[in-house]
């Protein structure tokens, strides 16, 4: 396995160069993906966000599905692992190493990150394992491991599920962060961050988070549930007050970010360059492609596997298109890109500019996102531990108690350690998962077909669809 790793990190890491710019193949694979299931699946960015959010609304919840929580609740756990300090710090590093104009891209690529989120989370749902007692189990490696059996390949879904897990085992480790918060509140509170200090809030952190995670998924999704809606109307209402006193500076904000993406002194090698940039922070707040998020959706309450994909197409939509480009906004607008901030002191810097008692409301923003996406990566990291080493109840609960002790790692470490680390495993994570997904393609839109057509036609949930532009057709 370790060879596998091993070749799988030279392939995917190696480089091509567009324009005379080196670009990862992992990138363009993602792109590529991200289009593909865009048209395959019939632009369902469009045509399924209406229903999406009747789902979210309850309206057509029935208890008696299976499942574990609700469809709101699963959306909630998956946005607290994907609405976290990736739409603060993350935004501010891409407009660090691209300007203005990585935003651009972000938003551009958040768009088509909802149809791959769709089309992972619809297989997750199709494919996850119940147990004896009703306990669900699923997750990427489920769909790697079931999926590919029912097409003739269980020997390769074993084995992509299995090196699947043990990414994951690497990318769900809590140290983005914890980082990153822990530097947030050194900012804030005007104190050097030394190890030390880390180690503390680590600690303390760590011990916050296994009050929640010790009691399992149900446990989670009560949790963030509650913070997830707070925490995003916490901060959009204070970024809006920043943009609402600098609304005069918006319209040329806009122009920068946009203009931004295609300039680069006008050279298209420097266009490339920022596409980069934005598509790599866009995958690390989105998580689209990534597969981490199909865990929290797969315990959710439905009867039809494709509309809890309907359900999660909302995610970046919700996190990438709305959250980050509300940053990124923020950030031109208030010129804090220009005076030598770097990650999540640029984001920081920009609350500060409007009042100097501001930058407490951003750390309670941040603590409130570090916590949430947290408890999202403690289920993910149990999963794929239970995964690999078998589910249990002991089993679960060291794996949950492990992910607690190692918050404070990621408290110490310096923040470039901690980005190199995390975006290395999660775009290994990328290849096994999408790999599946391109295999699994003709299933996937026979069963988000079927969905749509039945929910037209109201054979699923009553109501029948009379306008002909609600719902795709792909006769």
């Amino acid at each position: 396995m370790t060879r596998w790793i091993e070749a799988l990190s030279a392939g995917v890491f190696a480089q091509v160069a567009i324009f005379g710019v080196q670009v990862e193949v992992v990138v363009i694979f993602l792109a590529f993906a991200m289009l593909f299931f865009t048209f395959w699946l019939g632009v369902p960015q469009l045509r399924g966000v209406g229903i999406g959010l009747q789902l979210l609304k309850g309206r057509h919840d029935d208890p008696t599905a299976p499942g574990s929580v609700s469809q709101f609740q699963a959306l909630s756990t998956a946005l607290s692992g994907t609405i976290g300090l990736g739409n603060i710090a993350g935004v501010a590093i891409a407009i660090g190493m691209g300007g203005p104009g990585a935003a651009f891209w972000m938003f551009v690529i958040g768009f088509f990150a909802m149809a791959l989120k769709c089309a992972e989370v619809t297989l997750g749902l199709k494919f996850r394992e119940f147990t004896p007692d009703g306990e669900v189990r699923g997750g990427p490696m489920y769909t790697l491991k079931n999926g590919l059996a029912s097409i003739g390949l269980p020997k390769s879904g074993r084995n992509l599920g299995a090196l699947y897990a043990i990414l994951a085992l690497c990318g769900t480790l809590p140290m983005m962060q914890a980082n990153q918060s822990f530097v947030a509140l050194a900012e804030v509170g005007g104190f050097e961050a030394t190890p030390t200090g880390g180690l503390i809030y680590g600690l303390v952190l760590g011990a916050m988070l296994a009050v929640v995670i010790i009691g399992g998924v149900k446990s989670i999704a009560r949790v963030t549930g509650k913070i997830v809606p707070l925490m995003c109307v916490l901060y959009l209402v204070a970024v809006l007050v920043i943009l609402v006193v600098n609304a005069d500076a918006v319209p040329a904000a806009l122009a920068t970010i946009v203009s931004g993406a295609f300039s680069a002194d006008a050279v298209a090698g420097g266009a490339v360059g920022i596409f980069v940039v934005g598509m790599r922070r866009a995958v690390f707040s989105s998580e689209a492609g990534i597969g981490t998020a199909v865990m929290a959706h797969s315990v959710a309450r439905t009867h039809h596997p494709a509309s809890e994909g309907m359900v999660a197409l909302l995610e970046p939509m919700l996190d990438t298109m709305i959250v980050c480009m509300a940053t990124a906004l923020m950030i031109v607008v208030t010129g804090v890109h220009t005076e030598g901030y770097d990650d999540i002191s640029m984001t920081s810097a920009a609350f500060a500019s409007v009042v100097d008692w501001f930058p407490y409301v951003l750390l309670v923003a941040v603590l409130l996102f570090a916590y949430s996406t947290l408890l999202a990566w403690g289920y993910y990291l149990t999963s794929a531990f239970g995964y690999v080493f078998g589910h249990g109840p002991k089993r679960d609960l060291f794996a949950r108690i492990l992910f607690c002790l190692l918050t404070p790692v990621g408290s110490v470490l310096t923040a470039d350690a901690v980005v190199n680390l995390i975006d290395s495993v999660f775009f290994l994570m990328v290849l096994p998962n999408v790999v599946g997904l391109f295999l699994l393609a003709p299933v996937l839109r026979r069963e988000v077909n079927g969905f749509l057509a039945a929910v037209r036609s109201g054979e699923i949930y009553g109501d029948k669809v009379t306008d002909e532009n609600a719902l795709p057709r792909h006769d």
